[in-house]
């Protein structure tokens, strides 16, 4: 598995070859407080980069989640619909959200590293 991409809306990507896992970071659950909901998009719907992908609910707010990539996905967390703490426990592993066939594998060097987004972190607080 690659490292870790991060973008400043608080998704994070992980490149295997053409597909990419998308979920939310440690630091957005942290923001978002526990989640109660989650909707994950089907299976072959294609989003450009930014384009809104998922949904997250937690009991203080609402927010869409972004694909940082382009492509189509292949599949997506049934476990985070059925029990969407599962995103506050582990956001970065069994957490995800969706996975993309990527269309651009070039977007992904757009994207921040594990690094740039802690210091993008601490220049946004």
């Amino acid at each position: 598995m690659a490292d870790k991409k991060y973008s400043k809306k608080h998704e994070w990507v992980e490149l295997d070859g053409d597909i990419a896992t998308i979920g939310i970071t440690k630091h957005a659950t942290e923001q978002l407080g526990d989640i109660v909901f989650t909707e994950v998009p089907d299976a072959g719907k294609a989003f450009e980069a930014g384009g809104e992908a998922a949904v997250v609910e937690s009991v203080k707010a609402a927010s869409d989640v972004y694909s940082p990539i382009s492509g189509e996905v292949t599949e997506n967390n049934q476990a985070i619909v059925s029990d969407p703490s599962l995103v506050n426990q582990d956001p970065e592993g069994n957490g995800w959200f969706f996975k993309v066939k990527v269309t651009n594998a070039d977007q992904i060097n757009e994207l921040m590293t594990k690094d740039e987004y802690d210091k993008f972190l601490t220049e946004s607080a």
